[in-house]
């Protein structure tokens, strides 16, 4: 296993440098394109380059950057956090003796690598929206930090999210238990605490994972075309907009996590750092793993 990450990390590393040597010369090709011939000649291509064919994405890109995007993602960001507010009132957090037996359920290895997933994940979602309600920010210096916020952070997901993939895969493998869990919900709509079927992640923390993987995966692939990587103006509307939509289905799901993770249970934060749950909390919501 040592030998693998070691492997992933150094790919990782020659990835991120070749992305970076690319978009330079990317961008230093784009120039000295447009810099050539005479001043009609530049203008003419940098309004063909702007306005592209209005007849294929155009309109829909425009009209859905102009007056759709920010309008669904101010309804999730006040929309989710809403109904898990109405939770917490109603249900509340699951309570466990933290002062009991002790499991070690995450390695200190495994708490690094989720820690800087967390970090760069989190700065990549404040920064995508703070793109997307630019115009509301006042634009300028601030979402142009934010952009490039944005990429540093996505480049910097990249080495934790794989060396996660490849820790949890046969973990986050779909059983015939997690239906049954997806069905009580994991015991969450309750205040009873109940013990449910569940592994050492549950059909939930699965969920998120595969959808966080493929779906991270498409993020990546049109966020380094979006970037501008040589694509015609018509691919990179159509990959914006796969972007945005792919963009709100994943922050649906971070701030589910985020609620889970941390106030879904009380004193979940503790074992993120010390890497320990009590034990009644694991043979309750992770009553099928073997410990």
């Amino acid at each position: 296993m040592q030998k693998v990450l070691k492997f992933v990390f150094l790919l990782t590393v020659f990835l991120v440098a070749g992305i970076a040597a690319l978009v330079s010369a990317q961008e230093g090709q784009a120039l000295a394109t447009l810099s050539a011939g005479s001043s009609a000649d530049y203008y003419h291509t940098l309004i063909g380059t702007i306005t592209g064919n209005w007849q294929e994405y155009g309109q829909l890109f425009t009209t859905l950057q102009g007056q759709w995007f920010w309008k669904a993602f101010l309804v999730i960001i006040t929309a989710i956090p809403a109904i898990f507010l109405l939770h917490y009132l109603i249900i509340g957090a699951k309570h466990f003796d933290h002062d009991g037996e002790q499991v070690l359920f995450f390695p200190l290895f495994t708490r690094i690598v989720h820690f800087f997933a967390a970090v760069s994940f989190t700065l990549l979602a404040i920064s995508g929206l703070m793109v997307v309600f630019g115009t509301y920010l006042g634009g300028g210096v601030l979402i142009r930090t934010a952009r490039t916020v944005h990429l540093v952070s996505a480049l910097v997901f990249v080495l934790p999210a794989l060396l996660m993939f490849i820790m949890w895969l046969k973990d986050m493998l779909p059983q015939l238990h997690d239906i049954v869990w997806m069905f009580v919900f994991g015991g969450y709509l309750s205040k009873k605490k109940k013990a449910v079927p569940a592994g050492k992640f549950n059909a939930g923390q699965k969920m998120y994972f595969w959808f966080a993987t493929f779906g991270g995966g498409v993020m990546a692939y049109t966020g380094y075309i979006i970037w501008g990587m040589g694509a015609d103006l018509d691919t990179v509307r159509l990959y914006t907009i796969i972007h945005n939509f792919l963009g709100m289905a994943i922050l649906a799901f971070y701030l589910t996590h985020l609620y889970m993770a941390v106030f879904a249970i009380a004193g979940s934060l503790e074992s993120m750092k010390t890497g320990y749950k009590s034990k009644e909390e694991v043979d309750i919501l992770h009553s099928l793993y073997k410990y």
